[in-house]
Formats: structure tokens, sequence, C-alpha cells
């Protein structure tokens, strides 16, 4: 079990959670073997106690070595999600997913820009200050609001951004922003 844990996690940037759904799914797929003892799961039956201890020893062994770390597993992810623009609602289903805690999530979400995340995704959909169109056709805009709003984007700031016209129009809400 162990040295499936360690295959897994020198692929696969995960956590603790994704390795033990994992390692239950490796379980179910080819059976408990306990020693001698050999039973056959299927995927209806639940998993026994002695199958979920070898698991949770498994997982366990694999974080004290350092490759399985929630916490640094949600601050990249955070990260890399808000290079990509994606907003904090969106951000905190996808650590969710991943099976991070509530406060691991919130301490994650704690170095996310609002700001900068919602430029990023209007860059890179050339919307807004980026585009052309989105500014004064109001069915574009009212589209480019909706794909912002399933980004996670808060609405009062897509709202915002989507009526810039320019990049120099950007730069001064952020001005004014960072006034406020």
């Amino acid at each position: 079990m162990k040295d499936l844990a360690l295959r897994y996690v020198s692929r696969y940037a995960t956590t603790r959670h994704k390795l033990a759904t994992y390692l239950r799914r490796k379980v179910r797929e080819k059976g408990w073997d306990a020693g001698s003892n050999v039973e056959a799961v299927t995927a209806d039956e639940g998993l026994d106690s002695a199958a979920e201890a070898a698991i949770a020893e498994a997982v366990g062994y694999v974080e004290r070595l350092g490759a399985v770390n929630d916490v640094a597993f949600a601050e990249g992810r955070a990260r890399a999600l808000t290079r990509r623009g994606m907003g904090a609602h969106r951000i905190r289903q996808a650590l969710s997913g991943a099976g991070i805690g509530a406060e691991v999530t919130d301490e994650a979400l704690h170095e996310v820009d609002a700001l900068e995340a919602a430029v990023a995704y209007l860059r890179r959909r050339r919307w807004g200050p980026f585009g052309e169109g989105a500014p004064h056709d109001p069915d574009a805009r009212r589209k480019a609001f909706a794909a912002m709003m399933r980004a996670g984007h808060p609405p009062d700031l897509s709202g915002k951004l989507l009526r810039l016209a320019s990049e120099e129009e950007l730069e001064q809400f952020r001005a004014e922003r960072a006034v406020s």
C-alpha cells in the first residue's frame, strides 16, 4: 500500500483526501490482501477496517515524508488558479473538491487579490479594457458578465471592469481602488 501511495504522489500533486480516495479505488479494483487472507472487494461493498487502517497508515506515512501537504497544495493551487483568472468562489470550489478543509482554504484565499484575478481573466478572454466590443455591446457584456460569475468573480467588480474601455481606465480604476 505504501509503495502504491509513493508512486501516486511521485506523479501527481495531491491532498490527503485525494490520495486516500485513490488508494480505496485501487483496493476495490484489485481486491484486498491482508497478509495471506485474500478478500475480494466489490464496488458495492465498503472496505473492511483492515483495509481502511492500511490506507490511513499509507497516507500518514507519505505525509510524514512530506510528499503530501494540504496547506502547500492549497496555496499552490490558489496561486495557479488566480494566475489563470479564477475568482475566490471558484478557487474555493476547486479546493473543496480536492478535499481541502475550510480553514486551510480560507488561509490560501487570504493571498488572492480579487482585482488582479479578474484582470487576468479579462486579459485572457480579451474582454473589457483588453478587448473590442464588450464595453459597447450590451449583449456581449451580459455574456462576459455571466462568464465572470462562473469563473468566481464578485458581481460588482465584474460589472465595473467590463465597462472599462481601455487599459488607461483600468489603471485609473486601480489607483482609485488603492486609495479607498
